[in-house]
């Protein structure tokens, strides 16, 4: 199978398992915003929750794919199997110490956290003490998502994606049923959602035992902590997991920023929170998808030194990225209103709530292309076992992000805090991409260039029709997005055939041989 069809399938099995994942992620979203709206105990929660989010990327799933995927890859292709699966029992243990102390740490430090995290919220006790009980029932979290990003970084590295990819689903199916099931009877209803995120995240790390576990994996035995190879990832696993965590940086300082009702207007943290579900659909079914499936194929060319093939691989994946990502940005940006109303505009989720979150998402939309093209250079460096770079380059992107934030919050609100997170990542995207060039030579940059202008011209013929098209139609929110997204599809796709976009002919000829 060659390079290209190989990458498609990965990231096919892995793209379904996120959809999969995404669709009950709208279901759980749809739910929570009909019980808690852009209320005060459910900014808590949100605001309780980015705490170990953001960990999860310093820990865990950061760390997995650019320091241990890059690594166990080169071990499975040029080591025996005995010498492979006592690397990674080594790494196992040094997983459980680190993650429990992070975890105890985080517990004993939960008060200080928040007041850091939302210093608007210290004036509320009410509201200070329900985000901190919340945030000590949800640190162990860590521990458990940390495992199943150790987990990941394994099966990826033999190139099993199944078992990784459709263990999202389990969370979200864990956290849906603790929002029906256990908020409606517990004495503070949204300590139920903490409950849920705890039994999603051990589901999580159940599924993915019995494959490895088939394959070598025993009970960890905690004897030994060192081993040569170790060490080469312990020296990408700190530039990696701070390069990682740039979008939750990103967000974190958004959350801060937002939980100053008095500047960007009540019930900011919540849009903010609605707005990257629905924008991050796109680039976790696609982006993510790509990115994952081809950092084990371009560690392998990096390894044999194709520079050749190591360039078309990832000219193919940014390709593959674009012609995906174009559409979704503009769709997302021309039915902000439409589609925020559609699913999440009742019970408690009223109209305010639709405007200020509608406003998020458009904002947010902007960058959606050049943070997807992000993911994929990051991805690159992290395969030439480059850490240093992409944190250089996050570092800077981060600072942009909050000076943009500082300044955009005041005229624009809630809508200028994701404006600036947009801009920050087109300024990251194209700096990775200078300085990879400059790192190994040129990468395709005039075919990538004519494949996005074309895939960009189908995109804005799409968002006319979809403005025309959703100002015709008059029905009820849910049917009209029904109708309006698929008529969208179809119109980009057929001006694609119109235009000759190289990538559509690629995906058509696919979907024939699998006929």
């Amino acid at each position: 199978m060659s390079t290209h069809k190989s990458l498609a399938k990965s990231a096919g099995i892995i793209g379904l398992g996120i959809s999969v994942s995404r669709i009950l992620g709208f279901a759980r979203d749809v739910v929570i915003a009909a019980i808690f709206g852009t209320s005060l105990p459910f900014q808590a929660f949100v605001v309780a929750f980015r705490i170990p989010n953001l960990l999860r990327d310093l820990v865990g799933e950061g760390a997995a794919n650019a320091a241990f995927v890059p690594v166990l890859s080169a071990y499975a292709a040029t080591k025996t199997k005995e010498e492979y699966w006592e690397l990674v029992r080594v790494i196992l243990n040094g997983m459980l110490v680190v993650l429990a102390g992070v975890t105890a740490l985080g517990v004993l430090l939960t008060p200080a956290i928040v007041a850091l995290i939302a210093p608007g919220f210290v004036k509320d006790p009410e509201m200070f003490a329900l985000t901190v009980k919340l945030t000590r029932w949800m640190f162990p979290y860590i521990f458990l998502v940390g495992l199943t990003a150790y987990t990941t970084g394994v099966l990826n590295s033999l190139k099993l994606f199944g078992a990784t990819s459709f263990s999202q689903p389990l969370w979200n199916i864990a956290f849906i049923a603790a929002a029906l099931f256990l908020c409606p009877v517990m004495k503070v209803p949204v300590m139920g959602l903490a409950i849920g995120i705890l039994a999603g995240g051990f589901l999580q790390l159940l599924v993915q035992l019995p494959p490895l576990a088939a394959r070598g994996l025993g009970f960890p035995r905690l004897d030994r902590f060192r081993h040569p190879a170790s060490r080469e990832i312990g020296k990408l696993l700190l530039p990696r997991a701070i390069g990682s965590s740039i979008y939750q940086l990103n967000v974190l300082v958004d959350t801060v920023l937002a939980s100053l009702s008095g500047i960007v207007g009540e019930g900011a943290v919540a849009a903010i929170y609605y707005s990257n579900r629905l924008w991050m659909l796109p680039l976790a079914v696609f982006s993510t998808a790509i990115s994952q499936a081809m950092l084990p194929t371009l560690s392998e060319h990096a390894v044999k030194k194709d520079m050749e093939n190591f360039k078309k691989t990832l000219s193919f994946s940014l390709r593959s990225v674009f012609f995906i990502t174009i559409p979704a940005a503009v769709g997302l940006m021309v039915l902000s209103t439409t589609i925020v109303r559609a699913l999440f505009e009742r019970g408690s989720f009223d109209s305010y709530s639709t405007q200020i979150t509608s406003s998020a998402l458009f904002y947010f939309s902007v960058g959606l292309c050049s943070y997807a093209g992000a993911k994929v250079m990051v991805s690159a460096f992290y395969s030439l076992k480059d850490t240093v770079t992409p944190v250089k380059n996050a570092l800077f992107a981060f600072l942009l992000n909050a000076v943009l934030n500082v300044t955009l919050m005041f005229p624009m609100k809630v809508g200028g805090l994701a404006l600036a997170t947009s801009l920050a990542s087109v300024f990251n995207f194209f700096s990775l991409f200078f300085l990879l060039r400059r790192k190994i030579g040129p990468l395709g940059g005039r075919e990538i260039t004519v494949s996005f202008l074309k895939a960009l011209l189908p995109g804005l013929i799409m968002g006319a029709f979809l403005l025309w098209l959703d100002s015709a139609l008059h029905l009820k929110p849910l049917l009209r997005i029904s109708v309006i997204i698929p008529a969208g599809i179809i119109s980009f796709l057929a001006a694609c055939l119109i235009f000759d976009v190289k990538e559509f002919k690629g995906f058509m000829k696919w979907i024939f041989r699998r006929s």
